[in-house]
């Protein structure tokens, strides 16, 4: 378990439990219900929220959830299973209530608190260091740069962010090893990694693709599906010589075949005319 090992300094080990010491201590005449209290990470996330002694939960943050709690006396903040995302600046907010219209601030300073990554386990005097924390799932998108009937130029990006260590991208298309143009960013040694992974692919068929982020072990991986959509319109072929011809014979026959009867029609009608 962490504590403060300094005042407003609080350092700790991913997958510890510990307590951010708050700014204010409840006298042993009032409780809880007296007070207002509000856990922020910077500034702007909502980590714990108590009024009146009743805990708030609607605008909590979910990363948070099932990991905190507080003590209803010093209002110390203790938060369970640390992650690298932990780390950072916390306020402690405290308002007194002896008027509900118009709350009294009593407190509002800041916590920093520091996680690393390592974690050492020792035995006969051996030890080993262990460090570790979860990529998101990998997000893959795909933009056409360009579009034919015969293939589709597009880059594919692969990304993941927020784990430890530094991992490896790897993928596959059509179940066919590729390489990623992979770059990385973290802030120091000891800090969460972003993962970026780009690939270019002149496509002309539909294609599964996948991209995997591998890390002290453990791998996380996603699938994308890429159809060829660009349907190509056969064009219409003029027609030969010989069809222009016997086209051209049939309709002279069709013409020549009204123009005799026409004219049959009207002898046919003079020789009754004579009776």
């Amino acid at each position: 378990t962490g504590y403060a090992l300094e005042k407003k300094v609080v350092k700790s080990k991913v997958g510890e439990k510990v307590g951010l010491p708050c700014c204010h201590e409840i006298p042993s005449s009032e409780s809880l219900q007296n007070y207002r209290v509000y856990w922020q990470k910077n500034t702007t996330e909502v980590v714990l929220a108590y009024a009146a002694g009743e805990r708030i939960s609607e605008h909590n943050s979910a990363r948070y959830e099932n990991r905190t709690e507080i003590d209803p006396r010093n209002l110390t903040l203790w938060i369970s299973s640390m992650e690298i995302l932990d780390n950072g600046p916390y306020w402690c907010v405290v308002q007194h209530l002896r008027f509900s219209q118009n709350p009294v601030v009593v407190c509002n300073e800041p916590v920093n608190l520091f996680v690393t990554a390592l974690a050492d386990i020792c035995q006969n005097g051996n030890c080993i260091f262990l460090a570790s924390a979860d990529f998101s799932e990998p997000n893959l998108t795909a933009e056409v740069t360009a579009d034919s009937c015969a293939s589709t130029e597009l880059v594919v990006m692969c990304s993941s962010y927020g784990g430890f260590p530094k991992p490896k991208l790897s993928g596959a298309l059509n179940n066919m090893s590729v390489v990623w143009n992979a770059s990385w960013v973290t802030e120091s040694s000891l800090s969460p990694y972003n993962v970026t992974g780009k690939l270019s692919l002149n496509m002309t068929q539909d294609v599964n693709i996948t991209c995997s982020v591998e890390y002290n072990g453990f791998t996380k991986s996603t699938s994308l599906l890429l159809k060829k959509t660009n349907d190509c319109v056969v064009p219409t072929v003029a027609p030969s010589y010989n069809v222009i011809t016997a086209s051209s014979i049939i309709i002279i026959i069709f013409l020549l075949a009204i123009t005799l009867a026409a004219r049959y029609l009207s002898r046919h009608g003079k020789c009754r005319s004579f009776f």
